[in-house]
């Protein structure tokens, strides 16, 4: 797709007003690509999160981002109180709404059956109540069915923090129309249903551009569900519902409190006791591992360590950054064992300088391991940062001409619940315990035949659910 296309399409009013309504108080993404690499932005270069209060902005942020061409426009589930700085983001306290959707990915080619699940979820909605306040958007390879956020009444919303109510919703309702879903999600393999609703999970925006298809991202309400066609989502001739806006305040409420009731709340607050992963319904298939390349120990120290860091604070973009950090550590730490070892006696009585008490400062506790962060909050060694891209490029990339990497990220995160959490808090227990008996062996013991090493149940990991992709 030409940038000047983009651009011309996003300079549109309606195309602005759209984004800039359904993203007002919400945190940012843009996704792009410049030279071929594809780029996701969430912060200003000051460390700021991305955001859109009128039209105009959504004109600027393509303007000042232009180098890297732009393309999708994403918002946050979460509305924020208050969007000028990352501490925000992680102040339950700082969401004022957050926006129960439910995610479908499929093929394009493939698209009734998407619409078909669509269907039965918000069959399932009109049961419960919420009628007037649903649409759904079609993205461009799926559809994402939402109930508005502001249909929740204050009485219910200063009882029960938004995010907890947004995620129950999803998942009780996923959990009641279950058996539907498996007989729809079984006809292709591609097709899968999820509750996606994270702290920091994004939405594609009402008329945004797919990153990757022709398609623009349209709205209509439920009760025209059955006449979509794909070519409303033409960007050149887009069928679009501006109703996306209506809400009844307090139609949701029975349907938040039976929800709540059953699911409990968000289960990825920082320091939550996990009880049940998140509902994720895909057509079962088996695991099929190429012929070709092996997982060296440096991808699976990397992939690991950014499932022991997710699994202890629920930050997917920091475990990234967390796990290549910690690989290239302990490759160096092996390369130069002696000279560490060396460093640190030389290190005993010195006094404690300027300059040693800044880096101290920006020294971060993982359990007992201690790891530094740079001033934009991404791990680093020396002076190079460790970026999510990056772990993108050295890991996962790597992981992905072996296996599916969805799928060593999901054995990875079982094999580690496995583990007391004592065990991901310490550094050498950590090494010999969890890394070490698989390091060379990580493909055939933990993702083709994970009962092989199947704990006792008084050992398991309880205490965090496992909330990503991706």
């Amino acid at each position: 797709m030409d940038y000047e296309f983009i651009e011309r399409h996003y300079f549109n009013e309606l195309v602005k007003r759209e984004v800039a309504d359904y993203c007002k108080g919400r945190w940012i993404a843009l996704e792009g690509g410049a030279l071929g690499s594809r780029v996701f932005l969430r912060y200003w270069r000051d460390g700021r999160p991305l955001k859109v209060d009128r039209p105009f902005d959504v004109e600027d942020l393509l303007r000042q981002f232009k180098g890297v061409k732009p393309r999708t426009i994403y918002g946050s589930v979460n509305v924020y109180s208050r969007l000028s700085s990352r501490l925000e983001l992680e102040d339950p306290r700082n969401i004022i709404y957050a926006s129960p959707v439910w995610d479908i990915d499929g093929e394009l080619e493939k698209w009734k059956d998407i619409i078909e699940v669509a269907r039965i979820i918000v069959y399932e909605l009109e049961r419960l109540g919420l009628v007037k306040s649903v649409f759904v958007k079609w993205s461009g390879e799926g559809a994402h069915v939402h109930v508005h956020e502001k249909c929740f009444s204050n009485d219910v919303l200063s009882k029960h923090n938004p995010l907890d109510i947004a995620y129950s919703l999803v998942e009780y309702v996923l959990e009641r129309c279950k058996e539907k879903l498996v007989d729809v999600v079984s006809r292709s393999s591609e097709l899968k249903v999820e509750n996606e609703i994270d702290l920091k999970r994004v939405f594609t925006a009402p008329l945004a551009l797919h990153r990757r298809r022709y398609l623009c991202c349209v709205c209509f309400k439920p009760e025209v569900i059955d006449s979509f066609e794909v070519e409303w989502a033409n960007p050149q001739s887009f069928k679009h519902d501006e109703r996306w806006r209506d809400y009844v305040e307090g139609e949701g409420d029975e349907a938040a409190l039976k929800a709540i009731e059953a699911i409990g709340g968000y289960k990825g607050w920082p320091g939550a006791v996990d009880v049940k992963p998140r509902m994720v319904i895909v057509a079962p298939k088996p695991v099929e591992v190429k012929q070709k390349g092996k997982l060296g120990r440096f991808q699976v120290m990397g992939l690991l360590q950014a499932a022991r860091y997710y699994l202890l604070t629920g930050d997917l973009e920091k475990a990234k950054s967390f796990g290549l950090n910690r690989a290239i550590f302990y490759a160096w730490a092996k390369r130069h064992a002696r000279e560490v070892a060396l460093r640190r006696l030389s290190k005993i009585g010195r006094p404690i300088t300027e300059e040693r008490k800044a880096r101290e400062e920006k020294a971060v506790h993982v359990g007992d391991e201690v790891a530094f962060i740079s001033d934009r909050g991404w791990f680093m060694i020396g002076d190079q940062e460790q970026k999510p891209e990056d772990y993108d490029r050295q890991i996962a990339q790597y992981i992905e001409g072996v296996i599916p990497y969805e799928k060593a990220w999901q054995a990875a995160l079982e094999y580690l619940k496995s583990f007391k959490k004592e065990v991901l808090l310490d550094q050498q227990k950590f090494f010999k315990q969890v890394y070490e008996p698989v390091r060379d062996r990580f493909v055939e013991d933990v993702v083709l035949n994970p009962k092989k090493r199947a704990p006792k149940p008084e050992g398991l990991f309880k205490w965090f659910s496992e909330e990503e992709k991706g």
